[in-house]
């Protein structure tokens, strides 16, 4: 017997979770329910995080955590639940599989069948952003050497476990050096600890360009967070309907399972809701838990739905759909079919399926770290780069010099061009004529010169080198 903890959410949440729990108790799960209220209502309260600190001591206790979708109200600062919930509770991966259930449910592509795992904390989901001009804003995009770790070592292990041949990586390094360098970087350091399976890195926007157009080529996918989020989406979509996509939430103390649509709440309370998406997730938990035999009941039972052309109104389809059931029916139908499997779709086996038990990381040896330089950012309204740079040189002093201006990234002195457009928004280069290390009290001391100049500093970013190497970006065009 196991204790998890449930959350009905919002919308067509408590009609999806009853009917998961309907099927899964059916076919025998061994299960402790604990209930929590999150979601709207929590939010609507007055509480911002739409979760009580009760329900997090129940969720922490409990260690499983099966949730429905939830609303998050708009505006009023409210923070999305889910991203609170992996970051909390340190759910650094996120697997989802995207499986065609062709020809009984219609797509474009009748062989697909991959996972996605992306990784679930940091990326430009830290959330840190700021104004820092009139015209621009900035969010941090924090990728880390034990995020990357994790995420990659959990992919390999998860397609080793799988009997998976391949596992893909997608970053955007060619243009992001040192975050996206950085994923790329650790994914080839790993991927030679399983020679058994073969690996391959693409670019991000080709790469999704070849799963859209292709996806039986891939196997398993590990991304950073943000292209994770969308392209698991995209994946899920061609394989038939976002509906029918589960998805679990892995760390190294608590799990959380879910379908990866939101609370539909134009259809809330119209038995009309397909709840295979928290089906799928439920039968995620179940193989993390360990029943795995349920899990596989449920799973060929479902197929086997699916194949019997029982289907919900979102999938149904004129000459391939036989019945079109509501909520409650179709988790009868799937009841009725346990302990059988399907005859044309491929009837799955958990044998192997137990929760995947990775080593903690290792921090490594410090690097030698050297400051050789800062950026300093400053707000100014004018558009000559070649004015701000004679303005820029009067905060010069003890050897450190201005090196370069760019605006948007874009080197726009020296020898910019006068064709590129700026805002008021600029970043001002500053090293030692001798490539000697910089001590903080020259930075303070550039800031003050600053002030006294009447010069607007917005934000300053140390330039260092690791062992040697330079460890920040260059400037486009320089």
């Amino acid at each position: 017997m196991t204790k998890i903890t449930i959350a009905k959410g919002d919308g067509i949440g408590p009609e999806i979770m009853a009917a998961t729990l309907d099927i899964i108790l059916a076919a025998g799960a061994q299960l402790e329910i604990d209930e929590i209220e999150v979601g709207e209502k929590v939010y609507l309260a007055g509480n911002p995080s739409g979760i009580a600190s009760e329900s997090w001591d129940t969720i922490r206790k409990n260690k499983i955590f099966l949730k429905s979708p939830i609303t998050t109200p708009q505006g009023g600062g409210y923070k999305s639940l889910n991203v609170t919930t992996r970051k909390f509770l340190g759910l650094y991966s996120n697997v989802r599989p995207c499986m065609s259930l062709h020809p009984f449910v219609s797509t474009k592509h009748p062989v697909m069948d991959l996972v996605i795992v992306r990784e679930n904390e940091e990326d430009l989901y830290a959330g840190i952003e700021h104004q820092q001009t009139d015209e621009v804003v900035q969010c941090l995009k924090l990728i880390s050497r034990p995020g990357c770790e994790k995420i990659v070592r959990y992919a390999f292990e998860y397609a080793k476990q799988q009997n998976r041949k391949k596992v893909t990586c997608f970053t955007k390094d060619n243009i992001m050096k040192q975050t996206d360098g950085l994923f790329h970087k650790v994914f080839d350091e790993i991927a030679k600890e399983y020679p058994e399976i073969e690996n391959e890195h693409w670019i991000i926007d080709i790469g999704a360009a070849k799963l859209a157009d292709t996806p039986e080529v891939f196997d398993v996918i590990v991304m950073p967070n943000l292209y994770g989020d969308v392209l698991s989406d995209v994946a899920a979509q061609i394989t038939g309907s976002v509906g029918l996509a589960g998805s679990a939430n892995i760390g190294e103390e608590c799990s959380m399972f879910e379908a990866i649509h939101g609370s539909a709440p134009t259809i809330a309370g119209q038995n009309v809701a397909n709840p295979s998406g928290l089906l799928q997730g439920a039968v995620m938990m179940l193989n993390h838990i360990g029943q795995t035999e349920i899990a596989e009941k449920v799973q060929n039972a479902w197929l086997k739905t699916l194949e019997d052309g029982h289907h919900t109104e979102d999938i149904f389809k004129e000459g391939t759909s036989k019945v079109k059931l509501g909520t409650k029916e179709f988790a009868k139908a799937v009841i009725a079919n346990l302990g059988q499997k399907p005859s044309l779709l491929k009837a799955v086996s958990y044998a192997n399926n137990s929760a995947l038990i990775l080593p903690k990381y290792q921090r490594k040896p410090a690097a030698n770290k050297k400051l050789v330089g800062v950026d300093v950012f400053v707000q100014w309204n004018g558009t000559n780069p070649n004015e701000l740079a004679d303005k820029i040189k009067l905060i010069e002093n003890n050897g450190i010099k201005l090196n370069m201006i760019t605006n948007r990234g874009i080197k726009v002195w020296p020898e910019g061009f006068k064709e590129t457009f700026c805002t008021d928004h600029w970043r001002c280069r500053f090293k030692s004529e001798e490539s000697s290390e910089l001590q903080k009290t020259d930075i303070i001391a550039l800031l003050t010169n600053a002030i006294n100049h009447n010069i607007d500093t917005i934000k300053t970013e140390n330039l260092y080198e690791f062992d040697g190497k330079a460890a920040y970006s260059l400037g486009q065009g320089q």
